[in-house]
């Protein structure tokens, strides 16, 4: 039942929503700027690869140039046949200038790759030779396919005018391989970082919001104590009313006692749920100060109801440096629960003791087995119609003053509680003469 009023709390909905958010954040960012850099370096890439590529056809080109010559006023082009430069890709044709102004193709290199239109060809020729110097632009084959052109131009030896250009022509697909090797490198390492940025969003953002998953759940508890605790004496005062309401006059009279133990009920479990609220949202730090134990049992021991066993008590002198109220709180609960729980019938049957930083409250109940005191100080787990509560915040509080509480059988039946507490600390020039005083009452 717990857990499922747990899932359909509005207010963890909200807080789940709220993490999926921040995970769906974190992980947005993390494929925005995957992207863009991914991106840029494809684009890099894609751009080096291009260079390289034009590199390579104007260093062919420049060569193929270099090797065209002219003797006797014709042209010579017997240094190409040979050279590596006009072998393989790029390939590379040599246009030589005709007399009208246009260019006519003199040579072919031996490894014909690409079926250019002659008029794409003739073009880059013709603005090579005007430009004087290298030009280079993208162009289809006949099949439709893209090519890179560069034109270099060459001159006449006894002119130096231009008397031609050689063109290269280039494939885009070449290290096209390696370029997809790197596209599919970066979408795997992408996505794999895009996953782990989603987990390790998801994680950081509830451990961010864990002090809110604490509040909150701190909440819920008081809200479950509160009610839990609160249902049963609110249920006697309104059966107490509705019964003198309906009895004839003087019948009011006696039921104002009920009422009024049901009214203190409540005093004390709001003081429970305050101490305990205190205590687990750590709104502040516990208040310790030099203490008398033995004068606040005493006091707490006076505070119980005159029609119900009144403890013997064997008090020692005691100093201790803790908190007042907590201390109260956490006596008044040992006295309820051995109250409550150990049948006595007269103040021989209730002992309270103080020695040291401890208080011992023993009783004539049933007795509980010391393994099992984790699980009596677990919320709404006591037997006998307790709730648990009071015996949890009693451990609460003793550990929030380096404490620890226990129970061992009682010799004769019954058992003792032992709410043990931090020693006070010794105070330089604090003379204490003989030794403690021990008085007993009933």
């Amino acid at each position: 039942m717990a857990r499922s009023t747990r899932r359909r709390s509005p207010a963890r909905r909200r807080l789940r929503r709220l993490q999926l958010r921040l995970t769906a954040a974190y992980t947005l960012i993390t494929v925005v700027g995957l992207a863009c850099l991914s991106w840029v370096v494809i684009r890099t890439d894609d751009r080096a690869r291009e260079d390289a590529e034009y590199d390579e056809m104007r260093r062919r080109a420049s060569v193929a140039a270099s090797l065209v010559y002219y003797e006797d006023d014709r042209i010579r082009l017997d240094g190409l046949q040979d050279d590596e430069a006009t072998t393989g890709t790029p390939q590379i044709l040599v246009l030589e200038k005709r007399p009208d102004g246009g260019p006519v193709t003199v040579f072919r290199g031996r490894t014909a790759q690409f079926a250019v239109a002659a008029g794409a060809i003739d073009a880059m020729a013709r603005s090579a030779m005007e430009a004087e110097g290298p030009v280079r632009a993208g162009a289809r084959d006949r099949s439709g396919e893209p090519v890179r052109l560069l034109a270099v131009p060459f001159y006449h030896d006894a002119t130096d005018e231009v008397a031609g250009a050689a063109v290269a022509v280039g494939d885009p697909e070449r290290g096209a391989a390696e370029h997809r090797s790197l596209v599919l490198s970066l979408v795997v390492g992408a996505g794999a970082l895009t996953a782990l940025a989603a987990v390790t969003g998801h994680v950081l953002s509830g451990r961010s919001m864990r002090p809110a998953w604490q509040a909150l759940e701190q909440q819920e508890r008081l809200l479950a104590d509160a009610a839990h605790e609160l249902r049963t004496p609110v249920a006697v005062m309104r059966g107490s009313v509705e019964v003198a309401a309906g009895s004839p006059g003087g019948a009011l009279d006696a039921h104002l006692p009920r009422i009024r133990r049901a009214a203190d009920r409540m005093a004390d479990v709001v003081e429970n749920l305050l101490a305990r609220g205190r205590l687990e949202a750590a709104v502040d730090t516990v208040r310790t100060e030099p203490l008398r134990l033995d004068q606040l049992v005493e006091e707490v021991c006076a505070e119980l109801p005159e029609s119900g066993p009144r403890p013997r008590l064997r008090l020692e002198e005691s100093v201790t440096e803790a908190d007042a109220a907590l201390v109260r709180v956490a006596v008044r609960n040992l006295l309820d629960n051995a109250v409550r729980h150990g049948r006595a019938s007269d103040g021989a049957e209730l002992v309270v003791t103080v020695r040291g930083p401890e208080v011992w409250v023993a009783d004539r109940g049933p007795g509980v087995d010391p393994d099992r005191l984790p699980e009596l100080m677990e919320r709404f787990s006591s037997p006998g119609g307790g709730t648990g509560i009071g015996l949890s915040l009693v451990r609460r509080i003793a550990e929030v003053h380096r404490g620890k509480l226990t129970v061992r059988a009682r010799p004769g039946g019954g058992a003792e509680f032992v709410l043990r507490l931090a020693p006070a600390r010794s105070r330089p020039g604090r003379r204490r003469g003989g030794g403690p005083a021990l008085t007993i009452r009933s």
